[in-house]
């Protein structure tokens, strides 16, 4: 699936990964999952990887609807959210400006965009210098 997410519960962390052309679909139904998931809590920073996304669905008034029903589950817990994007490439840089201007009036949502993944990691909190040693120390 071109849209992945992985609770780390001790980190208190989401690291979404995306691959490939990126389609609203698929992340409605990775949103749909995670807001399911038993490990899911209020306040969970979000980590999403855009380093792999080669393209992405252009609908931006689906991206809106998107964007609304992930402002319900995050502000319906009266939690503030941090979503960090990882988007070290033009276009990964290109879909992370319109989601954070889609952030633009939620008050419960931080979003950030950051393109060095050291530095992404290190405004998350976290010590790993890289998403491979997150991963790793997640296993």
């Amino acid at each position: 699936m071109p849209v992945s997410y992985r609770i780390l519960p001790d980190r208190g962390l989401v690291y979404v990964r995306y691959e490939g052309y990126a389609r609203l679909d698929d992340t409605f139904e990775a949103f749909a999952r995670y807001s399911r998931d038993p490990d899911a809590r209020p306040g969970q920073k979000q980590f999403v990887d855009l380093s792999r996304l080669t393209g992405f669905e252009r609908d931006f008034a689906r991206l809106m609807e998107l964007q609304a029903n992930k402002a319900d589950v995050f502000h319906g817990h009266h939690a503030q959210t941090l979503v960090l994007y990882y988007a070290p490439t033009p276009i990964s840089r290109d879909i992370a400006r319109h989601v954070v201007r889609s952030w633009r009036d939620v008050p419960s949502v931080i979003a950030l965009v950051q393109d060095s993944e050291s530095e992404a990691l290190a405004l998350l909190g976290l010590s790993e210098t890289s998403i491979s040693q997150l991963v790793e120390r997640a296993d």
